[in-house]
């Protein structure tokens, strides 16, 4: 995942069609959504370790 960031934020540098602020603001808001998106997929596994009965919660909640 994280050569993917690394990919799409090169592709972002190198485009002409956006200035040199949206290029940054676009690359900030990636790696936020990087972040969110693998603290969401770490979630449900660390809860889990710290207790099996949090499994029928999340899944309630479509963590799981």
């Amino acid at each position: 995942m994280r050569q993917k960031l690394d990919n799409i934020k090169e592709a972002i540098h190198k485009t002409d069609d956006i200035t040199a602020d949206e290029k940054t603001l676009a690359v900030k808001k990636i790696e936020e959504w990087y972040v969110e998106d693998k603290a969401m997929a770490l979630l449900p596994e660390q809860l889990m370790q710290i207790t099996k009965r949090i499994r029928p919660i999340l899944v309630e909640m479509g963590l799981m």
